[in-house]
């Protein structure tokens, strides 16, 4: 009978880190928004700023203003920018990238950059 315990626990063990790993792949695999933002973003958007167009900041009531409450909205403008705006195709964005971006851009800067 104590020995059925230790395999059960044993087995109980052993799901329970293949679990984990499934969930850390999941994770690593996810694109991450703010690297992503750094990269194709920030050098005209550094610090959630605009130094194109100062009026389109990517600052809660800025956003709000211009009608960018909700990821999508990121998404659209990525995809087809106003003036001075570098567009992201799929090719050169995966919309799997386009929305960690967005997702990034509304969930943190946002809510930071005032």
């Amino acid at each position: 009978m104590k020995r059925l315990g230790m395999l059960l626990a044993a087995v109980a063990i052993t799901l329970s880190l293949g679990a984990y790993s499934v969930a850390a792949a999941a994770d690593a695999a996810a694109p991450n928004g703010q690297a992503l933002f750094e990269t194709y973003c920030a050098s005209c958007h550094r610090g959630g700023g605009n130094i194109i167009n100062p009026k389109k900041t990517l600052k809660a009531s800025d956003m709000k203003a211009n009608g960018v409450t909700e990821p999508k909205h990121v998404v659209k403008l990525i995809r087809k920018p106003g003036p001075g705006m570098i567009p992201y195709d799929e090719k050169t964005l995966s919309n799997k990238d386009a929305k960690a971006i967005a997702e990034y851009v509304i969930n943190t800067l946002g809510r930071t950059a005032r």
